[in-house]
């Protein structure tokens, strides 16, 4: 891995976009459960007798959702210091 030519503005959109791939899977993944937490959790108030159960599993989906997020944002910036620590 080479550091990244960052000389103009085409390469430095093409470095964003690298960038922005690293950790895309859970990135999106983690998005996606903190939606579905979020109205899990609103949606208890409609769940009857269910609702403390919903509410429980949109909280944990909400925290996996939230941990997943940074996971990728750790990620990112690993690979970014990687990248611009290489000599090249």
């Amino acid at each position: 891995m080479s550091r990244p030519d960052l000389t103009d503005e085409a390469k430095i959109a093409t470095y964003r976009a690298e960038l922005r791939a690293v950790g895309r899977n859970q990135r999106l993944a983690g998005f996606a459960l903190v939606i579905a937490g979020a109205v899990a959790v609103w949606a208890t108030a409609y769940a009857g007798a269910a609702g403390p159960v919903i509410q429980w599993i949109g909280y944990a989906a909400l925290a996996l959702g939230w941990a997943l997020m940074l996971t990728a944002i750790f990620l990112r910036t690993r690979y970014h210091r990687a990248r611009m620590r290489e000599e090249g």
